[in-house]
């Protein structure tokens, strides 16, 4: 299957890809990921070793892009959500197990 990546065509088969990463010792992931051969692969592990470019000349998405499209399970690094804001009175009644009560001015 012929792929764009930095540019300049590719043509890539699922099993050129699997025979490229064979032997290849998965980096940590820490973003966007591939599976290849059961093997968690960071994308742009994958985009170095079967262009032979180098990583900062293409980008992720262009390499998630073109593996799964041939077929490779790729996911992506959820973002995480934004811690709600809660006062030190709604924690500390988190902490007990219990609800909250709001008194109002006054009251006892």
């Amino acid at each position: 299957m012929r792929c764009v990546i930095a540019r300049f065509p590719f043509d890539l088969t699922k099993s050129g890809v699997l025979e490229s990463m064979k032997g290849v010792k998965p980096e940590p992931v820490t973003d966007d990921l591939v599976i290849i051969g059961g093997r968690h692969y960071p994308a742009k592990q994958v985009g170095q070793v079967i262009t032979r470019q180098d990583r900062r000349d293409f980008s992720a998405v262009e390499v998630l892009r073109a593996m799964t499209r041939l077929g490779f399970t790729c996911r992506t690094r959820p973002t995480a959500e934004p811690a709600p804001v809660t006062s030190p009175y709604q924690r500390a009644s988190a902490m007990l197990g219990t609800q909250p009560i709001r008194l109002n001015y006054g009251q006892v």
